[in-house]
């Protein structure tokens, strides 16, 4: 047993644990990828097109720029920015100023309702390189319905209640990964933690307690770098909950009451990952590598080391950043040179492999994962507007639609809640609905 699984296998405190509750409203968008982790929506009367003059409910400019997607709870609309350095337009200037923000709109009418903002703590990587592309505000908040959690890097995980009252915050390491690539993965929220990724920050995961910010455990292991996913929770038919994250090389089922290693599986997919996880039931879906690597389907349980048992299917098909969507038994997405996939989820099989009219094949041209809704599978692009296609295993482009008027990068992906999608960019947010 190598020393990063003798990590997991020896740690940490006992943590109540149960998947988060279902007492959210079902049109909320509480998190990233949805109220289900799987960027498919139940909504039905998203447009397929809109613009400036069209299906546009309300715009509104952010206080900073941001990769992180909006949040949905009840009446308001959460968002996390950062300002003071590294802004995408002009100079880096000073990376003393540089500030994080969570932001409380209205979703009726897109008004502002309070902007909290926490000072970056220095040392703080410099706006170079990857962090270029992405900023300082890439982590997607979660909400339990009364709190709001951010995680802001080497600024720790911090908390909010509804009114923008700090609750607490939390250190996870000021450490940086061997890229200095930045933070990238979300937070998952659990009944009594918060389970963070702080690969970047500190080789670990840990388990924060919701109400104090208490570290619960910490599973620390050095082949968490380059890893940036978001981990997911996956029920079994048993009932037992798995906490489940791809890194280089593996795949690993944790306790999340304890962060111990229940099982783990080998894999070939090296270099960063980046797309989460996919569920379907015990089956799991996994993505990423360096250039693509690969993809592969997996049963999810066990104990110990599962690679021989555990393997359904292997390909070269993948994602470098996006996570696919899992609908009607096809997995979707568009990589990173600007190519739509569907792929059979239940063989591997690539079904289509299609190039994208009017979408740019350089410079990584989608970053947000693709949402489902209804029969249709909405794509937003870096710089290119958000493509409708539809979501069966024949290739076509529905619409394109475009806010002309923004030049800034679109990298979030998009929230869906009660006939509004909310799409980001580093300029503004964007409501769109049927009128």
């Amino acid at each position: 047993m190598n020393l990063l699984r003798r990590a997991f296998w020896g740690l940490a405190l006992l943590a109540a644990f149960d998947v988060q509750s279902d007492n959210l409203l079902a049109e909320d968008w509480p998190q990233f990828r949805g109220p289900r982790s799987n960027n498919v929506s139940v909504d039905q009367s998203i447009p397929t097109r809109w613009s400036e003059t069209e299906n546009l409910a309300w715009q509104v400019d952010l206080p900073g720029a941001g990769s992180s997607s909006p949040i949905v709870i009840g009446d308001r609309i959460y968002v996390t920015c950062y300002s003071g350095y590294g802004i995408p337009s002009g100079s880096a200037g000073d990376i003393n100023k540089l500030t994080r923000h969570l932001v409380a709109i209205h979703r009726a009418d897109g008004k502002i309702l309070w902007n909290k903002t926490i000072p970056a703590e220095q040392p703080e990587d410099s706006y170079q390189g990857f962090i270029s592309e992405h900023g300082y505000a890439s982590g997607t908040p979660v909400s339990d319905g009364e709190r709001v959690y951010c995680f802001f890097g080497k600024s720790g995980v911090v908390s909010f209640d509804r009114d923008g009252k700090q609750l607490w915050q939390t250190n996870v390491g000021k450490d940086s990964s061997n890229r200095r690539w930045g933070s990238g993965s979300s937070l998952l929220l659990v009944k009594d933690s918060v389970i963070v990724n702080a690969s970047e920050e500190s080789l670990s995961i840990r388990a924060l307690d919701k109400l104090t910010g208490k570290e619960q455990w910490k599973a620390a292991g050095s082949a968490l770098e380059l890893t940036y996913a978001t981990p997911v929770a996956v029920t079994m038919k048993s009932g037992e909950v798995d906490l489940v994250l791809a890194v280089p090389g593996e795949i690993w089922g944790l306790n999340p009451s304890n962060g111990k290693l229940r099982w783990f599986a080998e894999h070939s997919l090296t270099g960063n990952i980046s797309p989460s996880v996919i569920v379907d039931g015990e089956q799991l879906f996994v993505f990423g590598g360096f250039r693509s690597s690969g993809s592969f389907a997996m049963k999810a349980g066990g104990e110990g080391d599962i690679t021989k048992s555990s393997l359904v299917w292997t390909s070269r098909n993948s994602s470098y950043v996006a996570t696919p969507a899992l609908h009607g038994g096809y997995l979707y997405w568009i990589d990173d040179r600007g190519s739509a996939h569907c792929v059979n989820a239940q063989s591997g099989e690539l079904v289509y492999r299609e190039r994208v009219p009017d979408l740019s094949s350089g410079g990584r041209p989608v970053y947000a994962s693709p949402v489902v809704i209804g029969d249709k599978i909405y794509v937003t692009s870096r710089y290119d507007g958000t493509f409708v296609l539809p979501a069966s295993p024949k290739f076509e482009v529905l619409a394109r639609n475009q806010f002309a008027g923004d030049k800034s990068d679109f990298n979030p992906s998009p929230a869906v809640s009660n006939g509004q999608l909310l799409i980001r960019s580093n300029r503004r947010l964007y409501c769109v609905a049927q009128k």
